[in-house]
């Protein structure tokens, strides 16, 4: 399913795919369709000769596939894996309104209300992605894919034999309802990257989608990634209603036991029609896969040593560099694996929110940089963990370095003058201090912009021209970063800046993070291999006033916004590379954000009860998608 995801990666962040789901789309990691034998023919029960184009059994951003017709299973799982027992955790990743702390609805795809983590593992969807390609997806619901050459038209062939969990069948008229109830009513997120979706209809045994010519590149990808529900069920039903009602899905997986806030569980269903596919084989291997909530995160990783739940991804360092030292851990039980984590970081950090007039100006934004102690930060809270991020495309070859190349200029040379005069030059970096704590010198350059921003000193606190003084408020939901803030509030303080924190239980967060109603709030953004759509929703114009959207910083450039449709038009990926350099010069010279840091790795721990395939997705961590419970393991340690 497609799914614009959040991590606990030392925040939250936006991910462009669901790991865990059947429907591992890549949302915003796609691109137009190349003219051209892009994807190798379907198989022979496809019909393609009612379909305008030949039917193919996959497709990607760029027409480059690994896995031809007819191939039997992904690289990374091991299709002989056995099915059975339970996979426990937290949730390490979010998306559209789930809470990473509680839960209060079955409906992940709206605004309303708190998801409950794993439900993408109950819907079906089109096509599945390959987590070892950048965005390529093959067959689920769908058994064939056709496109125009013009790629403004995919038609979607259904496979037979396809039904929800009530047993009744899923039909070309199901998946039209989706879409359209998506596009009208779902999350913001998901209204958006629908919004160059012109028309749906049903014909004999295909879904035919029809694009508007600006269509982002990922369009045709994010739709068949998208969950298919039924029209029947939700004939008569609110279909953005907060409801622990849950959903009539047609995926590997349905709702098994819950406690709102405490657990849910979601039970494989044993005679799932996708089970075989090639797609699908030696995936989703565990019985019950269950989901913990903890409110504090020392509380959950005691529940982990006391063996309440099984695995667990570490997000904090303190808890990783000092925390793995129990009794379980030390005789074994529990194995402790640092592995390596392919996807491109994207960027974490404060966002200023630019709809704010104290953020209005750059100069002070740029302060914010300049007071932020990273190296100090790194090694007293963070044991050394971290580098420091700079990039919106961090750990990728989206990064803009140095003076911008000829393909870069070819770009931003049009937009010279709406750009700053930085964007020509090296690109931005954050400052790197002494780390002391309190660099002398990289606070007199704060002071500096302070002082050309009109910001004065007054009985030792900065005030502006009307005597108002220059506070901001740091939104937070868990008290985990504390430290870290507490380190830049310390250096605001020193020049005449009054620095709060302000830590809200995680609805109102949700809430407030929807309405834009904070000055400064931490956010990790992962963009995936090959940004599209994902784009628009966090840094266009559009995206700055809807509500509920990622563009945190409210950014409101034309340049932005002209970056953004080129990288969306892209026609090759050596194109999109340029762009996105180019759009990442301009967003680094705004200041939009102060950067924190990054690691390219999983910090994982789990009782010793698991198989795993020899092979790690390039793209993914495995776990649990293709992991599976060892009976042998199980009863050696007793658990």
């Amino acid at each position: 399913m497609t799914v614009l995801r959040l991590t606990r990666r030392g925040t939250l962040a936006v991910f462009a795919g669901a790991a865990a789901s059947p429907f591992a789309a890549s949302p915003f990691a796609a691109g137009p369709f190349a003219e051209g034998p892009f994807a190798a023919r379907a198989d022979a029960a496809a019909s393609p000769a009612a379909a305008p184009v030949p039917e193919v059994h996959g497709m990607s951003a760029f027409g480059d596939l690994k896995y031809p017709a007819g191939f039997s299973h992904f690289d990374y799982v091991d299709p002989k894996a056995p099915k059975g027992g339970s996979f426990s955790q937290i949730g390490p990743t979010f998306a559209y309104n789930q809470n990473p702390n509680t839960f209060n609805t079955m409906n992940m795809f709206v605004l309303r209300g708190d998801g409950a983590q794993g439900l993408e593992l109950t819907f079906a969807s089109l096509m599945a992605r390959a987590l070892d390609e950048p965005d390529a997806m093959y067959g689920l619901a769908a058994q064939a894919v056709a496109i125009d050459p013009e790629g403004l038209e995919v038609r979607f062939r259904l496979r037979p034999g396809i039904t929800f969990h009530d047993g009744t069948p899923i039909t070309p008229e199901d998946v039209v309802f989706s879409l359209d109830t998506l596009k009208r009513e779902g999350h913001p997120r998901i209204t958006q990257a629908l919004s160059r979706l012109e028309s749906t209809r049903a014909d004999g045994d295909v879904v035919a989608v029809r694009f508007a010519p600006d269509r982002a590149r990922d369009a045709p990808l994010f739709v068949a990634g998208l969950p298919i529900l039924s029209k029947a069920y939700y004939a008569g039903k609110a279909f953005d209603a907060a409801t622990l009602e849950p959903p009539l899905g047609s995926g590997p997986y349905r709702v098994g036991r819950m406690e709102p806030g405490r657990f849910i569980e979601y039970v494989r269903v044993a005679d799932w029609w996708g089970a075989d596919l090639p797609a699908m084989r030696g995936s989703n291997n565990f019985d019950v896969v269950r989901y913990e909530y903890f409110r504090d995160r020392d509380v959950g990783f005691e529940a982990f040593k006391a063996g309440e739940y099984l695995f667990r991804e570490e997000f904090t360092s303190r808890v990783w560099a000092r925390g793995y030292d129990f009794p379980a851990l030390k005789d074994r039980r529990v194995v402790r694996d640092e592995t390596p984590d392919n996807t491109p970081s994207g960027t974490q950090g404060w966002f200023l929110n630019t709809r704010r007039e104290v953020f209005k100006d750059r100069r002070v934004r740029e302060a914010l940089q300049f007071a932020f102690d990273f190296e100090w930060v790194n090694q007293n809270v963070m044991f050394g963990s971290y580098f420091r991020a700079y990039s919106f495309f961090q750990n990728s070859n989206l990064e803009a370095h140095g003076a911008p190349d000829a393909d870069e200029l070819a770009l931003l040379e049009p937009l010279r003058d709406r750009l700053d005069p930085d964007v020509f030059g090296a690109a931005a970096m954050p400052p790197v201090s002494d780390g002391s704590g309190q660099d002398r010198s990289l606070l007199r350059r704060a002071v500096q912009l302070l002082d050309e921003a009109g910001w004065r000193v007054q009985g030792g606190k900065r005030v502006n021209a009307r005597g108002e003084p220059l506070a901001i408020e740091f939104l937070m939901f868990e008290r985990s970063f504390e430290p870290h803030h507490a380190a830049l509030i310390k250096n605001l303080k020193l020049i005449g800046v009054e620095g709060t924190m302000r830590l809200v239980d995680p609805v109102q967060y949700q809430a407030r993070r929807a309405d834009f109603d904070f000055d400064v709030i931490v956010q990790r953004f992962n963009l995936g291999p090959t940004p599209s759509e994902v784009l628009r929703s966090l840094f266009s114009s559009s995206a700055a006033g809807l509500k509920g959207s990622d563009n945190l910083a409210g950014i409101a450039d034309p340049a932005v916004d002209r970056l953004i449709e080129a990288a969306l038009a892209a026609p090759t990926r050596a194109d999109l590379v340029a762009a996105c350099r180019a759009l990442d010069r301009v967003l680094r010279a705004g200041r939009y954000w102060v950067p924190h840091w990054y690691k390219a790795s999983h910090w994982l721990a789990y009782w010793d009860v698991f198989g795993r395939p020899a092979t790690k997705p390039h793209y993914g961590r495995g776990a649990p998608e293709t992991w599976w419970r060892d009976a042998a393991k199980s009863a050696k340690i007793g658990r």
